[in-house]
């Protein structure tokens, strides 16, 4: 007789969770935080729309789960401090498979909607039907893997998994469904009325479950959330010292440095810096002089963006491995990183930095034995020779020896250089290509690289165009070279399939820039769900990673390893520990007056 699973307050993607049952609050919180004040936040950009679930529109910041989540709940809580674990939220305990074939929620009766309707079954049917049909791709691609939804009491919802075509499951499902946005049934599809359109834009005031409501609104200028007096969940322990302020204020600037200008003049309360060259000389002002405001380096231990020239492979110039091989020479990030950040940036060396899912120099026990299943389809380097960025010191020496090495590599694999211009193998056109781009800030760091090709013969330039026109090029894979990054968690699953797919690379709107098409790369990138443990999860991803490397797809930029953050530390305040993950924003309170 099968074994029934016991129902769990938490819910870990590999191993055991960090929190027995029964704990009170998340180490990285001060439970004793005091309730009060307002948050004021400045964020660049605009929003048209109060329904964060579409790609239509520009949504307000603050409702969607996730970074500062305050109006919509998923079914459980993320906690910061471990690679992927949750917790009990919407969902009080979980009952899951042992193939993880299925998972039962066992809903909190105490929860309700801001409107004081409870949370029911129907409402998650409703949502997961909803997104899975209405929502961003992500959503529609996740949902689609459930192969039946049973509602089984107004409290306990189930949900099967398709088996993939090895007749395995998808190991993350569970959890992806776990973090699956809960919306109210009863608002958008009332059974006395016709039901709203889920897939448009609109300023309507949401009816969340969240700590929050919105309390005013100027359409594209500013959003103000509310305490709700009567948040259902305060005394979770997964919400236990979060959500501290009465009031939050998200007011929008069209210009960072009307931004930047904006905070100095205590318009608000905190900025998160992420121009390393602005951090260091952009807050000499009086008020970090006198104490007013701190200046605070948070270092953290999660994976760092992974941003790097992207090369699309799409062009039959950069299909030439040995082209994009032969590049990764002629960037000088050395230089780059003392005359334009003063120093404070590390060079990218994998598509995880800073974590210990980047590929270590050369493949070890594990990876090794993943590694051998494709040794046939491996160029044989990949085994005795690290993939790590050429080493660049900043010194014109350097970069001359750099420079000649790629010349060498060039004429081996049958360029030329006539009258200083670089000819691929039987082409009648120089060598030349446009760098996209769609920050201003970028362009500094692109013409460095652009006058190091200058000397190879190679003809590129640079193109900014506004943000608008910027997402459209991309999602058409209209481009020869970006600046793009990969953001990835502590626990990489399903998405690394939307990242570096060959199905992704033909699909429009996709994050597999480059266009890679790599069986290899595929069957590692879809075995990462599967994986039943961390040792395997961490062994297939520096597998992936060295071979995703190997391939020469980016000239691999840099990440700071840190959060930068200014704060007007008379208003506001932040816990004394940070967790895994970094800066919780959701964990700061007002200062005692």
């Amino acid at each position: 007789m099968a074994e029934v699973p016991t129902p769990s307050p938490s819910l870990a993607m590999h191993g055991q969770a960090k929190y027995a049952a029964g704990f009170t609050h998340f180490d990285y919180v001060n439970p004793d935080a005091p309730k009060t004040g307002t948050l004021k936040m400045g964020v660049t950009g605009t929003f048209d729309s109060l329904n964060p679930f579409i790609l239509r529109g520009q949504p307000a910041l603050g409702l969607m789960p996730g970074y500062l989540s305050l109006v919509y709940e998923p079914l459980m809580a993320r906690s910061w401090d471990e690679p992927f674990t949750l917790y009990g939220l919407i969902a009080e305990s979980v009952e899951v498979a042992p193939d993880r074939a299925w998972i039962t929620f066992n809903l909190n009766p105490s929860a309700h909607w801001s409107d004081d309707q409870p949370i029911t079954a129907d409402d998650v049917l409703f949502s997961y039907q909803t997104l899975r049909d209405k929502g961003r791709p992500n959503h529609r691609s996740y949902y689609k893997k459930v192969a039946l939804a049973e509602k089984i009491t107004d409290h306990r919802i189930k949900f099967s998994f398709r088996k993939n075509a090895d007749g395995g499951i998808d190991r993350e499902m569970p959890l992806i469904m776990a973090l699956m946005p809960i919306v109210p049934k009863h608002d958008w599809a009332p059974t006395d009325k016709e039901a709203r359109d889920f897939s448009q834009t609109s300023l309507r005031f949401p009816i969340g479950s969240g700590p929050y409501k919105v309390a005013q609104l100027d359409p594209g200028r500013s959003v103000t959330y509310a305490r709700d007096p009567n948040y259902w969940g305060a005394n979770v322990p997964a919400q236990k010292g979060m959500y501290n302020f009465d009031t939050i204020r998200i007011d929008y600037y069209r210009d960072d440095g009307i931004a930047l200008q904006a905070f100095k003049a205590g318009q608000f309360d905190l900025r998160r810096e992420g121009n390393s060259n602005l951090w260091a000389t952009a807050y000499d002002f009086p008020a970090v002089h006198d104490g007013r405001v701190k200046l605070e380096t948070f270092t953290h231990h999660r994976t760092e963006p992974a941003s790097g020239f992207v090369f699309n492979t799409r062009r039959d110039l950069f299909k030439d491995k040995a082209l994009r091989d032969a590049l990764q020479y002629s960037f000088d990030f050395a230089w780059v990183n003392r005359n334009l950040f003063h120093g404070q940036y590390h060079r990218t060396t994998s598509f995880f930095p800073n974590s210990e899912l980047a590929a270590p120099a050369l493949p070890e026990t594990r990876e090794l034995e993943i590694l051998q299943r494709y040794k046939d389809q491996l160029p044989p380097e990949i085994f005795t020779t690290p993939v790590t960025p050429p080493v660049s010191d900043g010194s014109e020496e350097n970069l001359r020896d750099n420079l000649l090495k790629a010349s060498e590599m060039l004429r081996n694999a049958g360029y030329t250089l006539r009258d200083n211009q670089l000819y691929a193998p039987s082409s009648t056109q120089p060598v030349g290509f446009e760098i996209l781009l769609s920050d201003p800030a970028e362009e500094k760091v692109a013409l460095t690289w652009i006058r190091a090709l200058k000397r190879l013969g190679i003809d590129a330039h640079v193109h900014t165009v506004d943000s608008a026109q910027y997402q459209a090029r991309m999602a058409s894979f209209n481009f020869d070279v970006t600046i793009n990054k990969w953001i990835n968690s502590l626990s990489p699953g399903n998405e690394q399939m939307m990242f570096w797919s060959s199905v992704a690379a033909d699909q429009p709107g996709s994050r597999n820039y480059p266009g890679i098409k790599d069986k290899v790369v595929d069957a590692l990138a879809a075995s990462i769900p599967a994986a039943t443990s961390r040792d395997d999860l961490v062994a297939t991803v520096h597998a992936l990673d060295r071979v995703l490397m190997w391939g020469h797809y980016t000239v691999p930029l840099y990440y700071l390893g840190s959060d930068n953050i200014a704060y007007w530390q008379t208003h506001v305040q932040h816990p004394v520990t940070m967790p895994l993950y970094g800066t919780v924003l959701e964990s700061w309170s007002a200062t005692p007056q």
